[in-house]
């Protein structure tokens, strides 16, 4: 019991250090963005996503690196990119009332997002049948096949880099960018500082449940890791800032599939995934994924109606893997 009550607490504080962490550095990429004359679509798809994916990019680091727990962080980045789809925009949606859309950020961002997820499956189909010792049960990733989605993701960038070059920016914003870099800075340690705590209560708790640490990284780690995404996003849709809102949640989601993971993998050397309970989850990510673009699309906006319809599909979601925890279902095989 004492053990289960140090866990809960270590994971409340680390969600509160993160939740700091996350107000500094969402001030410091707004400020920092204006200084530097950035158009809003690359504020959120690049600068903003980056910085709020910080705490997803920790996990996959801290996970393998410390702890030696790769799945962990795969699982977190899984079920983060399944948060900021289905809650993000939902809670955006109720705050404002509705969250517009536009037709940019459906053709390109969203788009591209599907990319991201093809690459990523792609990625894990190989390491499970072209890398030596790969099975149908155990995806063997190694340093060449992370390059895949890294590249994949420098042209996502390129991208967004011509639209800046178009950009005019507004010379009147008055920024001292040294001190916003260093809040910056500070920003990123506690947010790594609170990661490192959700991950020993995820760890902890797996051992006390005695369930994979994959679907902790699924649940508890992913909806930690996501808060700032979730603060950035809600609080742009709540300032009529719909725009920057939405490319967050896809700019956040494509770094996370196409950066974190692949990061992971170079600092391991290679590690290796369960193929069989890769495959479930990240179908369901598609279909979330299919979920999000549909309904944005149509008329261009997510109403409140669909915002609790989204919510209700993320329950879903929770009760699936909560079922798979206590062993009353196995769909998802090789957990």
């Amino acid at each position: 019991m004492n053990g289960l009550l140090v866990s809960l607490g270590l994971a409340v504080v680390g969600t509160a250090v993160i939740w700091k962490g996350s107000v500094l550095l969402e001030r410091a990429a707004e400020r920092l963005s204006k200084h530097y004359g950035l158009p809003v679509a690359v504020h959120g798809a690049i600068v903003v996503a980056v910085g709020s994916s910080f705490p997803e990019l920790s996990s996959v680091v801290i996970s393998t690196v410390v702890h030696e727990e790769f799945s962990l962080g795969v699982g977190a980045i899984v079920g983060s990119a399944i948060f900021n789809l289905l809650v993000i925009p939902a809670l955006s949606a109720l705050v404002s009332d509705r969250l517009r859309a536009t037709r940019d950020i459906v053709h390109k961002d969203a788009q591209f997002y599907i990319i991201s997820v093809l690459v990523l499956f792609i990625v894990f189909a190989l390491g499970a049948t072209y890398v030596p010792g790969g099975t149908n049960e155990a995806a063997i990733l190694t340093p060449p096949l992370a390059i895949l989605p890294l590249a994949t993701y420098g042209i996502y960038v390129f991208l967004h880099q011509q639209d800046a070059s178009e950009h005019v920016a507004d010379e009147s914003v008055d920024v001292r960018p040294g001190r916003e870099w260093a809040a910056l800075v500070v920003a990123l340690v506690l947010i790594a500082g609170g990661v490192e705590g959700i991950v020993r209560a995820a760890l902890s708790l797996g051992e006390i449940f005695d369930t994979p640490s994959f679907l902790w990284g699924l649940t508890v780690i992913a909806a930690a890791t996501s808060l700032p995404d979730a603060i950035v996003s809600v609080r742009a849709a709540r300032n009529d800032e719909d725009v920057t809102s939405i490319t967050n949640v896809l700019g956040s989601n494509t770094f996370n599939l196409l950066v974190a993971i692949p990061v992971g993998v170079l600092l391991a050397g290679s590690a290796t995934i369960n193929f069989l309970a890769a495959i479930p989850t990240m179908g369901f990510l598609a279909f979330a994924t299919l979920v999000f673009i549909v309904f944005t699309r149509t008329d261009l906006e997510l109403t409140n109606l669909e915002a609790y319809g989204f919510l209700g599909l993320y329950a879903l979601f929770l009760v699936w893997m909560t079922l798979e925890s206590l062993g009353l279902i196995e769909t998802v095989q090789g957990i």
